[in-house]
């Protein structure tokens, strides 16, 4: 029987018998066909896993000497804020105050009728301010006092009558309700002045003249002090003197701090020479007599 044929892997043809030489008797390993072989004896394979190798080496090496990132130290924090501060234009406390006070804010206005009664005249223009997010406003009872119609505008504009719901005379002090109400009413802080004393800075917000709203900075000069109307009718107590421009139609308007906090209703300016005119004195009714007049709890 004929002996089939063995396939090697090299394509080179089997080496020749030499006469007389004797045979390999070692054990022939037999492969499938096109099976291939592969040996570091080959020059190209040897040199491609050295360059291989070479490669990971390199990679690992990068890895390692790479520099790695730098971790954030309290330092750097407080080097960044530094910057921030010396290089943005951040609003000032009376700005924040005035911001934060503003929508609180309200123009108060009262009216009579005309002398032939068929014409609503302006009798008196002051300022209020929202204490209670249900429409309740503080204002001056001197603003208010003998009006037929009251109308309050609200910082975004909206437009109400309002009706006197209380009075402290003794303090001159009148709270109104509004009819209608903006549907993001803000109501103002109150603070407590058991800790305010001369030399805190204050703002005061109103609508000097009708105009505004403006607000005034300053600080305040004294505490417990008492004030005589003009006409001698009336002496106030216990009230807070500052010297931020207040002048007629400030009336009712909030006395503020400097974190927008109402610690007293402006009431009354000194007038010495009857103008009717800032001379650098003016006092507010501590808010703990603002809030007893609406029948809240003191602080």
């Amino acid at each position: 029987m004929r002996r089939p044929a063995l396939y090697s892997s090299s394509s080179s043809p089997p080496p020749a018998e030499v006469p007389g030489q004797q045979a390999q008797t070692g054990p022939v390993t037999e492969h499938a066909p096109g099976t291939r072989f592969f040996s570091l004896s080959n020059p190209r394979l040897l040199w491609a896993a050295l360059a291989v190798m070479a490669l990971l080496l390199a990679l690992s090496l990068s890895l390692e000497l790479r520099p790695q990132p730098r971790k954030l130290t309290q330092a750097d924090i407080h080097a960044a804020v530094l910057k921030t501060l010396e290089t943005a234009q951040l609003p000032s406390a009376v700005a924040r105050a005035y911001d934060t006070i503003r929508p609180s804010v309200v123009r108060v206005t009262g009216y009579g009728k005309s002398k032939n009664g068929k014409e609503d005249v302006e009798i008196g223009v002051g300022t209020g301010v929202v204490i209670v997010d249900k429409g309740i406003i503080l204002t001056n009872l001197h603003v208010v006092q003998g009006a037929q119609t009251i109308k309050v505008v609200f910082s975004d504009g909206l437009e109400s009558t309002a009706h006197i719901t209380g009075a402290q005379p003794e303090n001159d002090l009148a709270v109104l309700q509004a009819h209608k109400i903006p549907d993001d009413m803000i109501a103002a802080t109150m603070r407590s002045t058991g800790d305010l004393a001369p030399g805190d800075h204050v703002l005061a917000v109103g609508y000097p003249f009708g105009i505004g709203p403006s607000a005034s900075a300053g600080v305040i000069s004294g505490l417990k002090r008492t004030f005589r109307s003009p006409e001698g009718k009336q002496e106030m107590s216990n009230l807070i003197q500052f010297d931020a421009a207040a002048n007629p139609g400030n009336s009712g308007g909030p006395l503020v701090t400097m974190d927008g906090e109402v610690v007293g209703i402006v009431t009354a300016i000194l007038n010495p020479n009857q103008q009717r005119s800032f001379v650098g004195i003016a006092f507010a009714v501590p808010i703990e007599n603002a809030a007893s007049a609406v029948g809240l709890t003191p602080f």
